[in-house]
Order: structure tokens, then C-alpha cells, then sequence
């Protein structure tokens, strides 16, 4: 970010930036839009599952922002706010797209074996911690778009924006229980999809025999291969 940024007022005051937006002021809304753009569009490209709707979508929260900042209260923080914004719109663009839920689980109550609020052990890997590699991550992004979208809200605002449950939990209007439900469940979910893939890049097939290749061990080696492989070391 520029020096003039870091300059500005509300970098440090998020109170300062929500009465200068609520002002119209086009410098706070410029800086609004370049911190927050990235977590935003990802977020909405997670549930979304396709860039070109994720950009569009993005937009349409923040002139969603810009028009109804007025409205903002301060109940929750401005990116709390903000989230809740962006998922609203991802899931609304996606009931617009397919005209219907695809999928329509009830989780809010219990789970499978009847117990409310589930605690999830965060010392445990998440499938983004096990995948380091920018392939590999590509390869996350193209399974989380297999989970359900009730799941994957959820996993995406807390394994790769890092919130809270309870933030979640204000971002998706539910309760911190059945947060932490979808989280297990959109977890699970990706891990049944990433651990054949992750199993078989560590431990890939082994090349085919080559006739052509001599046995190190065998005494009688051709002089050429011999040449050659003195040649290569």
C-alpha cells in the first residue's frame, strides 16, 4: 500500500473510515475497495467456483457497500459487515444462475448422532495446511468447489480468511454451533476428495523398466553405456 495510504486517517481507525465513507468520501472508498478487494473476491469466488462471476459479483458488493453504507450501525465490525455483504450476494447470484438449491441439507439442529455444538480440534491439519505447493492449491480450490455451498462458506472464511467462529457466525447469521458443524462437515468433505490426490503425489508410480538401461550391478556393462554414464557424472 502507498505511503499516502498509510497516511490517510482510517488505516488505523476503522471508526474514522466508516464516518468518511458514510460521508462520501471517494478517498475512503478507494482505500475500502484496494484492502479489502482480495478477501472479498475470494470469498465469493469460493462459493461461486468461477472467476468471471466471482469478478462481477465483487463488484456488485461493493456498489452494494457504497449505497448502503449509510445504513451501517457499527453492530459488528466493517469487515464483518462486509463478508456478510459478499456472502449474500454469492449465494443469491448462484440461486439466480440455477433457478433452484441443489443442495438443501438441515444442519442447524443436530448432528448425525444427536449432539448440538461440535468442537473442532484446530491442532489438527486443515486440508490448505497439507497443500504448499501453488498447484496444489490450485488443486483445493478445484475441490472446494465439489462441497456444498452451506459447507463451503464456512470452511473458506475460516481456513482462508482466518475469522473467528463467533465472526462466522455474525457473517452467516447463524449460531456458533452450527458453525463449527459445517466447518466438520466441509473439512470432511475435502479431505475424502483431497487424500487420493495428495496420496498419489507422494507416492508416485515407478517409471516402466527400460530395457535399454543397464543393471549398475552387472559386471559386463556395453563400453558405450559405461562412456555414457561416466560422461553424466
Amino acid at each position: 500500500m502507498s505511503e499516502l495510504a498509510h497516511s490517510l486517517p482510517w488505516v488505523r481507525d476503522e471508526a474514522q473510515l466508516v464516518m468518511e465513507l458514510q460521508a462520501g468520501s471517494d478517498a475512503a472508498f478507494d482505500y475500502l475497495v484496494t484492502y479489502y478487494h482480495a478477501g472479498v473476491y475470494n470469498l465469493v469466488y469460493g462459493i461461486l467456483g468461477d472467476a468471471a462471476d466471482a469478478a462481477d459479483v465483487t463488484q456488485e458488493v461493493f456498489l452494494r457497500v457504497f449505497r448502503g453504507i449509510r445504513g451501517f450501525r457499527g453492530g459488528s465490525s466493517l469487515k464483518t459487515w462486509l463478508y456478510r455483504v459478499s456472502v449474500r450476494q454469492a449465494l443469491n447470484h448462484r440461486r439466480w444462475c440455477w433457478r433452484h438449491h441443489r443442495y438443501q441439507v438441515s444442519i442447524d439442529a443436530e448432528d448425525e448422532t444427536g449432539h448440538s455444538a461440535l468442537d473442532l480440534k484446530d491442532a489438527e491439519a486443515t486440508p490448505f495446511d497439507l497443500t504448499a505447493t501453488h498447484e496444489m492449491q490450485a488443486t483445493v480450490r478445484r475441490a472446494l468447489a465439489s462441497v456444498p455451498a452451506i459447507f463451503r462458506s464456512s470452511v473458506i472464511l475460516r481456513d482462508l480468511e482466518g475469522l473467528s467462529y463467533e465472526e462466522i457466525a455474525e457473517i452467516l447469521e447463524v449460531s456458533v454451533g452450527t458453525v463449527k458443524s459445517r466447518i466438520l462437515r466441509g473439512r470432511r468433505m475435502l479431505k475424502e476428495i483431497l487424500d487420493p490426490i495428495l496420496h498419489a503425489a507422494a507416492h508416485p508410480a515407478a517409471p516402466a523398466a527400460n530395457p535399454e538401461t543397464p543393471n549398475p550391478s552387472h559386471p559386463y556393462q556395453p563400453l558405450a553405456v559405461a562412456e555414457v554414464h561416466g560422461a553424466a557424472r
